[in-house]
């Protein structure tokens, strides 16, 4: 290629300045954005570099052209440091950009500036400059010096430091990182390889270096970076910084060890577990740092707590392990982390003792009592009245141990029985304990498995509208259906007389599936709306409470299982309870069974505070 007319060049070159002075303007308006100021920079300078290459081009002196090439060092070095500490702070590195580092990055920089407008007392930075005539057009050939070779090899090595964070957003999840990090690094090695084959000495005009004409190309890049892809308006500078905040200030400790055993790192929390100082800990063998590391398996949970002592006390923990993998799906090392378990275990023997207590000692002193009752004379009226009270203590514990046991069948994950057969048995149970009612079940929910958590849920609504219904007609209704879910719902769309989710996000919105409606059905007196209050408030007071533990255990069991429950009025009297949770394959769990409720006596009544009664229409379910 020949070197272009003096004039032509002349405008490509204004079109290279034009570009680039706008997008340094665009970058230095996203000011304070993460590397608004240091792209600005670099725009800047090669602005800079460009206008005195126009001027060089354009001088007719020798002395001229050697100025013009001389001030032109003053863009050529800011170029580098600017991009480099842009690089910095777009991808979250930021801690590199201090007055410090930027003052050590600008001192080769600074000493070529120096150079360039002393060099008729040194040979540094040229050891020789010619004038020779190109096509026409008069050009500098210049032979660079030692020092012109230290500050290339400088600019060359900041250009690929601040490259390489980019790279690695080329591959990026989020479409305006990928474009923003291509464009930039399109803009950037557009010119640096113009350089380079200039430098190599195989462009065909050794006196032009055609670097500033290669700018064209990064300002349009650049513009698109800015304008397309949101560049400094959509920043992943974020990323970096999050990921290591997560990691330190997680609440689980955590121990990075590589492939060979060693602590290679750890944060504040698993020190603090396990009583070491980071600085001590890291590059030591693991098995010196964590107890029982030979005993933890490759990946997944440990089987066994871990238990280090605290002083006087001592702690349990459990462990984790996760696998490291670079893109081959080679090892690279595995963190563990370390939950502390030892307030859910305390917790759980005190709900254990409890349990032992509802299910024996209270029953044997009721049943003392009743017997002792019998023994006292018939004519007394206050006997009638201590069977009463001993019977509904019996049923409260009864209740207590219906809730303890849906704590306990919540922690066993995975394990679903048929609801087909569950609702069946809860129609014979009414049958055989309220002759009068008229319990009636449909299920068009197929073969459809829930979580053996709601098994006491349907047992307690069922049994409680055939309990406590007054109606001349007693009738309970019970329709299952199969429904599919589109997507989630918030609690503010909720029904009124809906419990509210206190679930682990929106049940609804569990997963894009299948799910079961139960929809329990009554003609009697409804429950009270002191009891919906409590329940719509979702905590109890001293002087706001509920009458009892049915309402709750239902609440608390459907929120176990990932559903929802709704309570409401019939028009006309009685009460329509909607219980809707997840479908569950029956093959990820070990429940299955006839789905009755194994847990000693099975479930009560639901407790409710019941007013009139009313007549209602057969045909609802």
């Amino acid at each position: 290629m020949h070197v272009l007319a003096s004039g032509t060049l002349v405008a490509v070159m204004l079109v290279t300045i034009a570009v680039g002075t706008t997008a340094a303007l665009l970058a230095w308006r996203e000011r304070p954005e993460q590397g608004a100021v240091p792209l600005a920079a670099m725009l800047a300078g090669q602005v800079w570099w460009s206008v005195f290459f126009v001027f060089e081009i354009r001088a007719s002196t020798y002395a001229g052209k050697v100025f013009y090439s001389d001030i032109q060092w003053v863009g050529v070095v800011v170029i580098p440091v600017a991009w480099f500490l842009f690089a910095m702070e777009y991808t979250g590195r930021d801690q590199y950009v201090r007055p410090r580092y930027v003052a050590l990055l600008l001192a080769i920089p600074a000493v070529t500036v120096a150079l360039a407008f002393t060099q008729n007392a040194h040979d540094l930075l040229y050891l020789e400059t010619t004038l020779v005539t190109e096509d026409g057009v008069r050009l500098l050939r210049r032979t660079g010096g030692p020092w012109y070779w230290i500050v290339t090899g400088y600019t060359y090595l900041l250009g690929l430091l601040g490259s390489i964070p980019l790279l690695g957003l080329v591959n990026s999840d989020a479409v305006p990182f990928r474009g923003q990090s291509l464009g930039l690094l399109v803009g950037t090695v557009a010119p640096w390889a113009s350089n380079a084959l200039f430098l190599l000495g195989v462009m065909p005009t050794p006196g032009l270096d055609p670097t500033p004409v290669f700018f064209a190309i990064s300002g349009v890049a650049y513009l698109g970076a800015l304008t397309r892809f949101r560049l400094l308006g959509t920043s992943p500078s974020p990323n970096h910084r999050a990921r290591r905040l997560v990691f330190e200030r997680m609440r689980e400790g955590a121990v990075v060890v590589d492939r060979h055993g060693y602590v290679v790192d750890m944060n504040e929390q698993a020190a603090d577990v396990l009583g070491v100082d980071p600085d001590d800990a890291l590059g030591r063998p693991a098995d010196g740092v964590i107890p029982r590391y030979d005993r933890l398996p490759a990946e997944g949970h440990s089987t066994r707590h871990l238990t280090v002592d605290a002083g006087t006390a001592s702690r349990q923990y459990d462990a984790t392990v996760t696998a490291i993998e670079d893109f081959h799906d080679r090892p690279l090392g595995r963190v563990i982390s370390f939950h502390d378990v030892s307030d859910h275990l305390r917790q759980q023997q005190r709900l254990e003792v409890l349990n032992r207590v509802l299910r024996h000692n209270i029953r044997t002193e009721t049943n003392l009592i009743y017997g002792h009752a019998d023994l006292m004379s018939a004519a007394d009226d206050r006997v009638d009245a201590v069977k009463e009270g001993a019977l509904r203590i019996e049923e409260i514990s009864d209740k207590a141990r219906d809730v303890i046991d849906i704590f306990e069948r919540g922690r066993r994950q995975g394990e679903s029985v048929p609801l087909e057969p569950v609702l069946r048995e809860c129609a014979e149970r009414v049958h055989e304990r309220f002759p009068a009612v008229d319990a009636e079940v449909t299920v068009d929910a197929g073969d459809a498995a829930v979580s053996p958590v709601v098994t006491a849920v349907f047992e307690n609504l069922v049994e409680n509208a055939a309990e406590h219904n007054t109606a001349d007609d007693p009738r309970v209704r019970v329709r299952a259906t199969r429904v599919s879910v589109d997507g989630g719902r918030d609690d503010g769309d909720r029904p009124e007389g809906s419990a509210p989710d206190r679930s682990r996000g929106d049940p609804r919105g569990v997963a894009d599936g299948e799910r079961v409606r139960v929809r329990v059905v009554d003609n009697g007196p409804g429950i009270d709306d002191h009891e919906r209050a409590v329940l719509d408030r979702g905590n109890e007071t001293a002087l706001e409470h509920g009458s009892g533990l049915g309402l709750w255990l239902v609440v608390w069991g459907t929120d176990m299982a990932g559903g929802e429950v709704r309570f409401e009025d019939r028009e006309g009297g009685g009460t329509a309870v909607t219980v809707e949770v997840p479908v569950v394959d029956e093959g990820d769990g070990g429940g299955g069974g006839d789905g009755a409720d194994s847990s000693g006596d099975g479930g009560g009544s639901v407790d409710r505070e019941r007013h009139g009664g009313g007549d209602r229409r057969d045909h609802e379910a």
